[in-house]
């Protein structure tokens, strides 16, 4: 089955690339394009895409608030931005009204590609670089999240841990020999205990095991 892709973008020229060169991908399918997030959320709403390639700065209605209205509206449908800006504001707010990856433009399409069928499959996806700029936000809060690591149980650790590494539930799952539905479980119980809102805030989070 292929993945089902909607375009977000206020440029057509834009659109019209993005539309030709992830048309040569025989899984992905372009279903709607839309000239602003407005539009993207109404798009969204009748052909149920499972990723948006949103772009940021799009007039009527910018592509973080449009992604904050499609995670409220829609939470099964991923966002994975595309945006010239690497700005750090931009970053962060995408991130936390629930978008999947962030890519900036000059990535070259097979890779938006393979961006898109990660965040498809439930993995978290970022541009060279882009994480990098997250790592000193999540420093500075690093003795909080320490004590709040603490609370959760070496197994939730171990999740946590494969989280951050960008495994989907199944993988994990498969590498715990555990049932999909337990690994789930932990996962509500992970961003509960961790006052998370997604696994993306979960996987910022877990680099701190990774790196103790």
């Amino acid at each position: 089955m292929k993945i089902r892709v909607l375009l977000a973008d206020d440029q057509s020229l834009v659109r019209e690339g993005l539309s030709n060169l992830l048309k040569q991908q025989p899984d992905l399918e372009i279903v709607a394009e839309a000239e602003n997030g407005k539009v993207a959320v109404e798009l969204a709403h009748k052909f149920h895409p499972n990723v948006v390639l949103m772009d940021v700065r799009m007039p009527i209605m910018d592509g973080v608030a449009a992604t904050r209205n499609l995670q409220q509206q829609l939470p099964e449908v991923k966002v994975l931005i595309l945006s010239t800006f690497s700005d750090i504001q931009y970053l962060t707010q995408a991130l936390k009204f629930g978008a999947k990856g962030y890519l900036l433009k000059n990535t070259r399409s097979h890779e938006i590609a393979d961006a898109i069928r990660l965040v498809h499959q439930g993995h978290t996806h970022f541009g060279p670089g882009l994480f990098d700029q997250l790592l000193p936000l999540v420093q500075e809060s690093k003795p909080k999240i320490t004590q709040e690591l603490e609370q959760l149980t070496p197994r939730e650790k171990e999740v946590l841990k494969l989280i951050a590494q960008g495994y989907s539930n199944r993988e994990i799952a498969q590498k715990l020999y555990l049932s999909e539905q337990t690994v789930k479980n932990h996962v509500s119980s992970i961003l509960h205990r961790l006052n998370l809102r997604d696994r993306t805030q979960a996987a910022l989070i877990g680099t701190n095991l990774l790196n103790s």
